[in-house]
């Protein structure tokens, strides 16, 4: 499994990449976030490690770059500071997880590897999952419909999958981020409302049926009404 690290301090990057390499990782590093988008459009790594502070660009403009992109791996932020509306942010613009420094190496390593653990679990349910003429390859992670293909961002793709695999049931909030997000729900944030808006301008607004509802005060449904 391959690793980019964008981050410009010396201190990190080398603590980062001794610790991942001795875990059995490939690591690359991009030291600016222009770098960092360079790298990841080139080699697309399995994982990317991102700071938020970088010069020339900043991990927001990095990670914005590659989501309207359609590069979809999984990101972990790193941050020095950790306000709420940062990390709801992060969460927002399709980043995974998010550490604050400092950190311990422990907590960083189990976090990728729950994150490859998420991935393969949903590359081992190999039956393709289908309601009216939307079509989803969850091994191949396309999605089609009306025979037409529709990229979507990581997040994007897991918030569908989960709508597929409950079709007719409504699925509160709370439940939604704590799935895709691995977070208590905060009511404060609208990171929920927010990905689903986006997933329906993909896979609804320029189809018929609509296929993703709202039931008001409780969360979201996928079914053919």
């Amino acid at each position: 499994m391959s690793i980019l690290i964008v981050e410009d301090e010396p201190k990190t990057v080398s603590y980062l990449k001794k610790g991942l390499k001795e875990a059995g990782f490939k690591v690359d590093v991009a030291k600016d976030g222009e770098q960092g988008i360079e790298l990841a459009r080139k080699d697309t790594p399995d994982l990317l490690v991102l700071d938020v502070m970088l010069p020339k660009k900043d991990g927001w403009e990095v990670i914005t770059n590659l989501r309207n992109g359609g590069f979809n791996m999984p990101v972990i932020f790193l941050t020095a500071k950790d306000p709420v509306e940062d990390r709801v942010r992060g969460l927002e613009l399709g980043a995974d997880d998010y550490l604050v420094k400092p950190f311990a190496f422990s907590e960083l390593l189990a976090r990728i590897r729950t994150l490859m653990r998420r991935r393969s679990g949903e590359s081992s349910a190999k039956k393709p999952l289908q309601v009216s003429d939307l079509k989803v390859d969850p091994i191949r992670q396309k999605v089609w419909r009306k025979g037409k293909t529709i990229d979507l961002s990581q997040k994007e793709f897991q918030l569908l999958l989960l709508f597929l695999r409950h079709i007719g049931e409504v699925l509160p909030r709370n439940m939604i981020i704590e799935r895709i997000w691995d977070m208590h729900f905060d009511p404060g944030t609208n990171v929920v409302d927010v990905a689903v808006r986006r997933l329906r301008s993909k896979v609804d607004e320029p189809f018929e049926p609509k296929l993703i509802h709202t039931v008001r005060g409780v969360g979201y449904v996928l079914e053919e009404q």
